[in-house]
């Protein structure tokens, strides 16, 4: 099943910051898209829940450094 979430991440400043995220949870199995808005400070994501979940994407965000809101 494909889901699309949105989540609000705290710390993100600069473009550095979004494309850290942005490939720490890219890289996550059945990722099928996820993109930061800076200026919202949000990171949206569509994925295949068969193959992750909001776990592994909250890990992934504190991987890169950040925190799920």
């Amino acid at each position: 099943m494909i889901k699309k979430e949105t989540y609000l991440v705290e710390g993100m400043s600069c473009n550095h910051c979004k494309m850290a995220v942005e490939k720490e949870v890219k890289a996550l199995p059945g990722m099928l898209a996820a993109t930061v808005d800076l200026a919202a400070k949000t990171l949206s994501v569509e994925y295949d829940a068969d193959n992750t979940g909001p776990a592994a994407i909250r890990g992934a965000v504190e991987e890169a450094g950040f925190t799920v809101a």
